[in-house]
């Protein structure tokens, strides 16, 4: 029986399904709800045109979870292309309308035709409860970043000279602006008292805290319109960062542990200037398997840390950086390289030789990202952990 190609345009609560087969002609198609009824009798529908069908979905993940989790428990060959390919691509097919049966329509002609597509497999409970906690921080510290801005503002307009002297990402100036808001009440408080009362709750560096505030306190004699109530806010805002850093500190904790349990964790982590949390980050976004990229080369071009070719007719050697990669992987692999330079000797010798030789800092990172791909490929292809000094094969 001939292979056919099935495209799904996949939604919130609806997917649209469009079936071909190898020249092109439509066999199917339809709009099927997200429900696993549906979704089986689909499945039924399609495996009754041929046994042998490729299926191509513009999701990975979210609304798509279901239906992928049902194709490869069913042992359906899978193909993930993402939907920035299939817009793409849409502009060398006929017609300028756009609806999800002609999306549908494209994903399985590009299932069909492209050899480079990556087939999804199925996951990892561990893999899938990393991703789930990490996303869950980075919703988290993107609160906090918006209610520091917040907290930031309102404070400015009432004491700017406070808000100046306030480091507002540590636990202590928080502290602070939950009991004191106002040039007033700090002045009638006092260095000491002010001092006594921060020590009482447990913050570090009182006496350097209560003296700046307290300098702040006496930059200014004003109360600004509108004090009292901006006041009462900027307590409330304080106390929500407080919230928020607790509850990072819990997803922290939890990362932690399970990334514990991974069979790679202590080669990853072997790494210098890669610790939980990035090696977490770097389980979710590689899937915790390098088979699938097959080389260290690819990896790092799925990194974006690897120089892209832009060369065209005479202009050869034009590099430029990468449009597609995986942000997340590039975060963990530049971060853990600026790190790395702090505390691995080995780092910062190739970074302050690329430095040398005329390269921004940036670029200089970058390098240094790049060579760390491949020592990190190496070392989970061996499975060994990572050694400053190399073994010294004794002489036969």
């Amino acid at each position: 029986m001939t292979a056919i190609w099935a495209g799904i345009d996949a939604g919130k609560a609806h997917h649209h399904c469009v079936v071909i087969d190898e020249t092109g002609k439509r066999l199917l198609s339809r709009r099927v709800a997200n429900d696993e009824p549906e979704l089986l009798q689909l499945l039924a529908d399609v495996l009754a045109l041929s046994d042998e069908a490729i299926w191509g979905i513009d999701l990975a993940d979210g609304g798509a979870a279901l239906l992928i989790d049902l194709l490869l428990g069913h042992g359906q060959h899978t193909l993930y292309i993402p939907g920035m390919a299939v817009n793409r691509a849409s502009e060398g097919y006929r017609g300028a309308g756009k609806t999800d049966a002609k999306d549908a329509a494209i994903i399985a002609d590009q299932a069909r035709v492209r050899r480079d597509l990556h087939p999804l497999r199925p996951g990892d409970e561990l893999v899938a409860e990393l991703k789930i906690l990490t996303v869950r921080r980075r919703d988290l510290i993107e609160d906090r970043t918006r209610v520091i801005n917040r907290l930031r503002g309102h404070l400015t307009s009432i004491f700017p000279a406070l808000e100046r002297a306030l480091d507002l990402t540590n636990s202590g100036p928080l502290v602070l602006l939950t009991g004191y808001q106002s040039p007033a009440a700090i002045r009638r408080a006092g260095t000491r008292r002010l001092e006594t009362w921060l020590r009482n709750r447990k913050v570090r560096g009182a006496d350097q805290l209560a003296q700046a505030a307290m300098a702040a306190a006496d930059s200014q004699y004003t109360s600004v319109t509108g004090e009292k109530p901006t006041a009462q806010l900027v307590d409330t805002l304080a106390k929500e960062v407080k919230r928020l850093n607790e509850q990072v500190a819990g997803v922290d904790k939890l990362i932690e542990a399970r990334f514990r349990e991974h069979k790679h964790a202590e080669v990853i982590t072997s790494m210098p200037g890669i610790g939980p949390l990035l090696g977490a980050e770097f389980v979710v976004a590689t899937g915790g398997d390098m088979a699938p990229f097959g080389t260290p080369d690819r990896l790092a071009g799925f990194a974006g840390v690897a120089p892209a070719p832009r060369d065209s007719g005479k202009i050869s050697g034009n590099l430029h950086r990468p449009k597609r990669y995986s942000r997340g992987l590039q975060r963990v692999f530049y971060t853990s390289a600026l790190v790395s330079i702090r505390c691995c000797d080995e780092s910062r010798r190739f970074y302050d030789r690329k430095r040398a030789e005329g390269k921004r800092h940036t670029q200089a990172v970058l390098a240094l990202a790049r060579r760390r791909v491949n020592v990190l490929w190496a070392l989970l292809r061996d499975g060994r952990c990572y050694e400053a000094i190399p073994p010294v094969t004794a002489a036969a």
